[in-house]
């Protein structure tokens, strides 16, 4: 049944309610951590794409603190195995027994601190729990927590001793965007307190982590025009039939965008998704997804650039109220 517009009204205020939480550790990145937020919202994990000591971790630290979760740190490096990310069963000589002892993916918000350093082989070991939200360890499957978020990141500029991420891999991220430096007034704040760096200590929790989860079963309802369905399938061939990709929108990525919209239009108090909150959120969740052809890229062209024609050529339907 679509949600009301009551619903939707008290779902932008709580949606409201947690941006502000969040950007008491996070000065002046509301757009990041809306992107954030409808990424956990719509049950996705998020691929963060900057350079070093832009606020990645205080990010990560701040959501699961405002929604009173638990989070864990993994560093990436390339002698990590898979069984330091999913845990490992161990004999206990006492018992006699072989208890699992989890790993630090089993938290509700997880960042997986430069994903690329670690072997192909380790980096998989995230594929079943992002996808599945479950580990199999010795033929025995635990369910991750819920809400669960992976968030990852990867130094853009210094590649050398890394593994880029396949593209079956990155299809699995909901969104890709970047924190960035900050603005000169919100760098003056953050130096004012340097004595305690950490400001993701100041956010208060806001939601329980059953409140989080009905809230995205509440978004999972938002009403989508046929028209809007039809709007984002077109979008999708288009990035597949232009000259310049070699790869476009896959269909795990039209489901992604639809879920993300829904999320998107009840933050705006909407219990109806626009065209505008598709054009809106193409290239987070999209541009990680289209592969340029390397001809193509040799003369300049880019995903970002397929996805923009895409939203030129392609109308848009009209859809209201």
């Amino acid at each position: 049944m679509p949600i009301s517009t009551e619903d939707a009204t008290r779902f932008a205020q709580t949606f409201a309610g947690l941006v502000d939480g969040v950007s008491v550790a996070l000065l002046d990145k509301v757009p990041t951590i809306r992107l954030a937020l409808t990424t956990m919202l719509a049950g996705g994990h998020l691929l963060l794409e900057d350079a070093p000591g832009t606020g990645k971790t205080a990010l990560a630290r701040a959501m699961a603190a405002v929604i009173s979760g638990s989070h864990s740190r993994i560093q990436f490096t390339p002698d990590l195995l898979p069984s330091d990310i999913t845990g490992v069963s161990m004999y206990d000589q006492k018992t006699g027994e072989w208890g699992f002892h989890a790993g630090p993916v089993f938290a509700q918000i997880v960042l997986a601190d430069e994903i690329n350093r670690a072997s192909p082989k380790t980096q998989s070991a995230l594929l079943e729990v992002m996808e599945e939200s479950q580990v199999t360890v010795g033929g025995t499957t635990y369910p991750a927590p819920c809400p669960f978020m992976v968030m990852a990141t990867q130094n853009p500029v210094e590649q050398a001793g890394t593994y880029p991420l396949p593209e079956a891999q990155l299809d699995r991220f909901l969104m890709r965007t970047s924190v960035g430096y900050p603005s000169r007034t919100a760098m003056i704040e953050v130096l004012d307190g340097a004595a305690s760096p950490d400001r993701s200590r100041l956010v208060k929790p806001l939601l329980s982590a059953e409140q989080v989860t009905a809230l995205a079963s509440l978004a999972a309802g938002n009403h989508t025009d046929r028209a809007v369905l039809d709007y984002v399938a077109a979008l999708a061939e288009a990035t597949r039939d232009d000259e310049s990709s070699l790869l476009g929108v896959s269909t795990r990525g039209t489901i992604g965008m639809v879920r993300c919209a829904r999320v998107w239009a009840a933050a705006q108090g909407r219990n109806f998704v626009l065209p505008d909150d598709v054009k809106a959120l193409a290239g987070p969740v999209w541009v990680h997804r289209v592969v340029v052809d390397p001809d193509a890229a040799f003369s300049g062209a880019t995903a970002q650039g397929v996805i923009a024609r895409a939203l030129t050529t392609v109308p848009a339907p009209a859809v209201g109220v």
